[in-house]
């Protein structure tokens, strides 16, 4: 998992409410069982004109050439509310999408992101809508700055926030470890603990 400390990018807005999870990857866009090949039905239903189609709809914000190598998403209340689909993560991260910025989250969903690589930064809704807005003029010269270790999230013309990530999630992400790559880090003393365990119990070792 690569680590997060600093990125600047092109945000996308796509500000609506409850974006769930089967918006952001519908289960027809999931024919494999692997994290790769699903940045093509990333917002598929949204993304695309018809339905299973790939003609891109010109209306829809990640096929405007203006936030092409969008990699900050910009969303609304409630965030990847739906289903716990990891899939919906797997296809942000694979898209480019290293950080999606929300007033809330969906709780499965937020620790997804965590897990994959991917930074859920909460603000206020109003600060996103004042962001996007200075972006708006020129979103590839426009960018934002996300400062994990700091905390802080800046966008052009001083505009800046900070926001709060739980002490776990923070060093994940900022040391690029999966949850098994955290366990992994306890690795002596899990071999300590089978040691004594076994000259215990060496019945349960058979």
């Amino acid at each position: 998992m690569r680590p997060f400390t600093t990125w600047e990018g092109v945000a996308a807005p796509l500000i609506r409410p409850n974006i769930d999870t089967d918006a952001i990857i519908p289960s027809r866009e999931m024919k494999g069982v692997t994290k790769t090949g699903l940045a093509d039905g990333l917002f598929a239903g949204w993304r695309y004109a018809s339905v299973g189609g790939r003609q891109a709809d010109p209306d829809f914000v990640l096929n405007d050439p203006r936030f092409a190598g969008a990699s900050i998403l910009l969303g609304g209340v409630n965030f990847g509310c739906g289903s716990s689909r990891e899939h919906a993560v797997w296809a942000l991260a694979e898209y480019g999408f290293r950080a999606v910025v929300a007033p809330s989250f969906s709780p499965i969903f937020q620790n997804n992101c965590v897990r994959n690589g991917v930074l859920p930064v909460v603000v206020a809704a109003d600060w996103i809508d004042q962001l996007a807005a200075a972006t708006a003029p020129d979103p590839q010269g426009l960018r934002v700055l996300i400062d994990l270790p700091a905390q802080s999230i800046e966008g052009p013309g001083g505009l800046a926030a900070r926001f709060e990530i739980a002490d776990e999630a923070k060093d994940m992400l900022v040391q690029g470890l999966d949850a098994i790559a955290v366990t992994l880090k306890l690795a002596d003393q899990i071999a300590a603990f089978r040691r004594a365990d076994q000259a215990e119990r060496p019945w349960a070792y058979l």
